[in-house]
């Protein structure tokens, strides 16, 4: 009461309710206009409906002589719809995009709570609505003008020689003769989206006269949006007591046995699939998907749903297979129907499927004649089996198409431990049916431990590679160990004491020293690979002798190798080639004294290069050495000034479109390069 006091009635509306336009009125809802388009009476040119679909296509005006047009475009579109020639089936005659369609599609299926209401004078006059109709934009004008397209390519073709086509003439054809159509084959074909699409297609249009806003015609009718007659006896309906009332503006939402799709559909919305019982909703779902693991159809029944009532309603609509839920062949093939591609009954149907089904649970993998030997049903049947549970592969034959949800076998094992006897008794029942022979009953040796696929994690293959590399290490040791015996016997003063070199070590220097920890393991107790079993002295770094000319002339003649393949490189590219090119060199190489990221820089400039200071985005994720970039400044071939002019264009931009490369290259270098030449800068 005391919330009615503090919201006092103002103001008291008479409701009426106009008849006059009952089931005539609809209401269009239009996409957001673009600028260049006005929804005003200038700009409808035709329209046109087809009243039991409640399907309506307008066809508007563009205003081409708005700013916001493009001009270019337009006529660029017209240009790929109709060709070069105007004629009376041209789109568009004025050879400019000046028109669009719009197709409706209805926005609710049940409309009858909504009303268009208008106020005059203190009355309130509301006509209930007979359809809500959304306006898209259609876009048939493409697929005209890739049809235009195709046409064009034809007639460039030329056609075949006449001997190709009195050879193409003759074609083998198979002659097959229709069995008669059963009740549930028919109600199955009525019931496809093919049949409605052609029922739909097969209604004419029936074209409508456009009146504007201020038309005389549209000022009359927009008198009938007001009711008749004021008297009561017209307005029976308002005269309730509330709660009819109420019960009239919103009724009890009832659906008619005939409106309820019949299961599978694809029509049929989550939304509507929740209201069903849960065992109609496993039902469904299973017999559209066909495969499906477990955690997939909790998340699609919803959160709250109690696993156990899932599997109790799963093990009835389905079987296990590697872990993964398949849907049973009865539920595909009910009782009383037959083959759509052979007409078999569905009781062979199922036998047959059962017979893939229980294959899978043997083996990942299943060849298609193998199971048409054993089944002796028609290829479509067997194709259709295997597309609903595995995949083709070539020159393999068809794999199971989930992975082996080792999760629900670990979590459930009774329920794993059930459908293995379930399975037992599948079995024993085709062993009878079709006196299957010990190879079918027995998978193939490599196969034979388990339906689970051979997974090797990536921590398990490095391992591996490790392996590998040490024992070729091993015998690379070997082999050294050998020669350096051999040149110690032969020339002992020629020696050189490998023992005393360090890893060069410059504490001077601000760089980070080079990365060369994934090599560690193959180096087999080799440092830097020089071995250390005799005591090493440090030499602050200097190799002995003449090493450190010859370090430089290896390094140098590896930078000017690598940059010769490729011109421009970021130190980071740099460092992994140079490990790369150090796993490959024997032991004891006098590169493996020990080479920092300074020296290695250093090389580079001295040969000649430069580096390149990309202006890189401030928030880019590279790291240091991805943002060093050096480049061969002079190769010695004839690209070598536009590969300046392009290195110059890429130290003030990280980011240029293709023509502004191509136009300051023909600016710098006073010639025109065509598309290959450039192509090959850029590479």
């Amino acid at each position: 009461m005391a919330n009615e006091e503090d919201d006092p009635i103002i103001q008291e509306i008479d409701v009426f309710l106009a008849r006059s336009l009952l089931e005539k009125l609809y209401l269009f809802q239009y996409p957001i206009r673009p600028a260049s388009m006005t929804y005003d009476d200038v700009t409808h040119l035709s329209a046109k409906i087809k009243p039991k679909q409640q399907k309506v296509e307008l066809e508007m005006a563009i205003d081409t002589l708005n700013p916001n047009y493009c001009r270019s475009k337009g006529e660029q579109i017209a240009l790929n719809v109709d060709g070069t020639c105007t004629d009376e089936t041209s789109t568009y005659s004025s050879k400019l995009m000046d028109k669009q369609t719009f197709c409706s599609s209805q926005a609710a299926s049940n409309v009858s709570r909504y009303a268009a209401a208008v106020y005059k004078k203190g009355e309130l006059h509301l006509t209930p609505l007979h359809g809500i109709l959304q306006l898209r934009p259609s876009f048939t004008y493409l697929d005209k003008a890739d049809a235009k397209h195709r046409e064009r390519e034809a007639a460039n073709e030329g056609g075949d020689s006449s001997q190709d086509e009195a050879e193409d003439d003759v074609k083998q054809i198979t002659v097959r003769f229709s069995r008669p159509e059963t009740e549930q084959a028919r109600q199955r074909r009525v019931q496809s989206y093919e049949f409605l699409q052609k029922r739909q297609a097969e209604e004419h249009w029936v074209h409508l006269h456009y009146y504007g806003l201020k038309d005389s015609r549209s000022e009359h009718e927009r008198q009938y949006l007001f009711s008749q007659g004021h008297g009561l006896a017209e307005n029976t309906e308002l005269i309730k007591s509330p709660s009819e009332y109420l019960m009239m503006l919103m009724p009890p939402s009832i659906e008619e046995e005939n409106d309820k799709p019949v299961a599978p559909s694809n029509v049929l919305s989550m939304a509507q699939l929740r209201t069903l019982p849960l065992a109609d909703q496993i039902k469904i779902l299973m017999k559209n998907v066909k495969v499906m693991p477990f955690a997939n159809l909790m998340s699609l029944l919803g959160s709250g749903t109690d696993s156990t009532a899932v599997l109790r309603c799963i093990q009835q609509v389905a079987m296990l297979v590697q872990g993964n839920w398949v849907v049973k062949s009865d539920v595909l093939y009910p009782k009383d129907t037959s083959s759509p591609h052979s007409g078999v009954p569905a009781e062979v149907l199922c036998r047959g499927r059962d017979f893939v089904m229980w294959k899978f649970t043997q083996d990942r993998w299943v060849v298609r004649k193998e199971v048409a030997a054993v089944t002796r049903l028609c290829p479509e049947d067997v194709k259709d089996f295997l597309e609903h549970m595995s995949v083709a592969r070539i020159n393999k034959g068809w794999e199971f198409m989930l992975p082996y949800d080792e999760d629900f076998v670990k979590k459930h094992p009774d329920i794993v431990q059930r459908q293995h006897m379930l399975w037992m008794g599948i079995q024993a029942k085709l062993e009878k049916v079709y006196n299957l022979l010990k190879e079918h009953l027995t998978p193939k040796k490599q196969e034979s431990q388990s339906a689970r696929p051979l997974l090797v994690s990536g921590e398990q293959r490095v391992n591996m590679a490790k392996a590998k590399v040490k024992q070729n290490y091993g015998q690379l040791e070997k082999e050294f160990q050998k020669q350096k015996a051999e040149m110690t016997a032969s020339d002992t003063s020629a020696k050189v004491d490998v023992s005393s070199i360090r890893i060069k070590e410059e504490p001077l220097s601000d760089e980070e020293p080079m990365d060369t920890s994934a090599y560690e393991g193959m180096n087999n107790g080799v440092v830097n690979g020089l071995h250390a079993e005799d005591s090493m002295d440090s030499l602050n770094g200097h190799l002995p002798g003449g090493c450190v000319d010859r370090v430089a002339q290896e390094l140098k003649a590896f930078v000017l190798s690598t940059f010769k393949k490729q011109f421009v490189l970021t130190l980071s590219e740099l460092k992994r080639l140079f490990n790369l090119h150090l796993a490959s060199l024997p032991p004891g190489h006098t590169l493996f004294s020990g080479i920092s990221d300074k020296m290695l820089q250093d090389m580079v400039l001295d040969t000649g290069c430069k580096q390149i200071l990309v202006p890189f985005p401030p928030q880019t994720a590279a790291s240091p050495d991805e943002l060093k970039v050096y480049a061969l400044w002079e190769a010695g071939d004839t690209y070598d000034q536009h590969r300046r002019v392009l290195l110059e264009i890429f130290s003030k931009n990280y980011r240029v479109r293709r023509n502004v490369i191509q136009s300051q290259l023909s600016q710098e270098c006073g010639e025109d390069l065509n598309k290959q030449e450039v192509d090959r800068v850029l590479k």
